[in-house]
C-alpha cells in the first residue's frame, strides 16, 4: 500500500485513492482515469442515442415525406417499404439501418429518385450513420399494401 501522503512518480496507484493523489500531485492524468473519463463520455453518448426501436420509428416519419413522383402518396403509406431493421454501429456507436422495399413496377422510371430520396435521410436524422435500401419485388406490390388513407387519397376507397 501506497503512502498517499507521500506518494511518488514512480509509485504504481492501485486504490482509487492512490489514483486520486497521484494525479493531483503530478497533475498527470493516468491511463485508467482516461478510461474511466472515456467510459462516462461514452455512457453520455449512448443515452442519448435513440433505441433501434425509436430509430425505426423515426425512419417511418422520414418516409412519410417522400412521395412517389407519380402518385399523391407517400411510398410509405403506399406500402412500398416492407421492412426497417435498426442496430447500433459498434465502432462508431450510431445507428445503421436496412429498409427492404419495392416499387410500384420493376420498371418504375423513378425507382432511382425514390432510393436517392430513402438514403438521404442520414442527412436529416442525428445519430443516423447509413441506410441500406433494398430494393426486391417478390412479393410484388399490389393495392392491397396500401393504408386506408392512400387508398382514399387515390380514390380507391
Amino acid at each position: 500500500m501506497i503512502d498517499i501522503n507521500n506518494i511518488q512518480k514512480d509509485d504504481i496507484p492501485t486504490t482509487a485513492e492512490e489514483l486520486k493523489a497521484y494525479e493531483e500531485k503530478f497533475n498527470t492524468p493516468t491511463q485508467a482515469s482516461i478510461d474511466e473519463k472515456m467510459a462516462k463520455e461514452r455512457e453520455k453518448f449512448l443515452k442519448k442515442q435513440p433505441s433501434d426501436k425509436e430509430m425505426e420509428e423515426k425512419l417511418v416519419e422520414h418516409l412519410r415525406q417522400i412521395y412517389d413522383p407519380e402518385l399523391p402518396v407517400n411510398i410509405y403509406d403506399l406500402g412500398l417499404v416492407y421492412n426497417i431493421e435498426c442496430w447500433t454501429n459498434e465502432v462508431s456507436m450510431l445507428k445503421m439501418c436496412k429498409i427492404t422495399m419495392t416499387l410500384t413496377s420493376a420498371t418504375c422510371s423513378f425507382s432511382q429518385v425514390i432510393i436517392d430520396l430513402v438514403k438521404s435521410i442520414v442527412s436529416r436524422q442525428e445519430g443516423l450513420e447509413n441506410i441500406d435500401v433494398d430494393i426486391v419485388f417478390d412479393p410484388p406490390w399490389g393495392q392491397d399494401k396500401m393504408t386506408d388513407d392512400a387508398k382514399l387519397a387515390m380514390g380507391l376507397l
